[in-house]
């Protein structure tokens, strides 16, 4: 496991608040957000390799709460993960130990790669890219990395969301440069990726709701059906053509 090193320059990433910090390191994260994404991620792929995957990358792993989920759900030879933030990575160092997961660590964030070519065979990038403030040098390095026929395991969180009020609150992003599900779905189509739309998924989950899900809860509102609501998240599968 390689140690991380000095923070990049974050110009174009925009770190977390403390409270952030401290949320997404909490089992409510892992509960409610990172596994959900995970399984619905793993739904949306069909059948997955029997023997796993060659090479994967967990772009802005964070803490390093995926990399059990990420093992046990795809399998992969070798998991490489890079955060921008070299206190951050070794947080995820510690939990890799934890979780006995051989993990490669980089400091790197998401609009450089410091991977050659065609080396990768899939992309994790979850709850990350509203954080970047290139996100078209970003999803072009994506590409770039993977290997012809490689999946992008996308998760994001949508502008509806990132604006809300308690989001503007508690977290902090770049907000000039969030996009709706439909404008994400674009970029990473204009890209050069196929997206087919039985691997596009539009959570509505409670936490993703201005009121996080009250109403609902106390049958005061009824959820409304996709096409009737702003999409607050996004999870979809795609493929770099072969």
């Amino acid at each position: 496991m390689n140690a991380p090193g000095k923070d990049l320059n974050k110009r174009n990433f925009v770190p977390e608040t403390r409270f952030g910090i401290w949320f997404l390191g909490s089992q409510t994260w892992v509960q409610f957000v990172l596994e959900v994404a995970i399984n619905d991620l793993n739904r949306l792929i069909g059948h997955p390799k029997p023997a796993g995957y060659q090479v994967m990358l967990d772009v802005g792993c964070g803490q390093g709460k995926s990399f059990k989920f990420l093992k046990d759900s795809f399998n992969p030879a070798t998991l490489i993960a890079i955060d921008a933030d070299a206190e951050i990575l070794e947080k995820a160092r510690q939990q890799a130990q934890r979780d006995s997961v051989e993990v490669q660590l980089m400091v790197g964030n998401g609009d450089a790669i410091d991977l050659p070519d065609h080396s990768v065979d899939v992309v994790f990038c979850h709850q990350t890219f509203h954080h970047l403030v290139e996100q078209e040098r970003a999803i072009a390095e994506f590409y770039r990395v993977l290997k012809p026929g490689g999946l992008l395991l996308f998760a994001e969180s949508t502008r509806a969301y990132i604006h809300s009020w308690i989001i503007r609150l508690l977290f902090r992003h770049p907000m000039e440069v969030q996009k709706s599900a439909g404008e994400y779905l674009a970029l990473i189509r204009r890209t050069g990726f196929n997206v087919e739309p039985h691997r596009i998924s539009f959570p509505y989950l409670w936490w993703s709701r201005n009121d996080l899900g009250l109403l609902n809860k106390l049958g005061i509102k009824k959820t409304p059906l996709p096409g009737q609501r702003e999409e607050t998240l996004l999870n979809l599968i795609a493929v770099k053509p072969a």
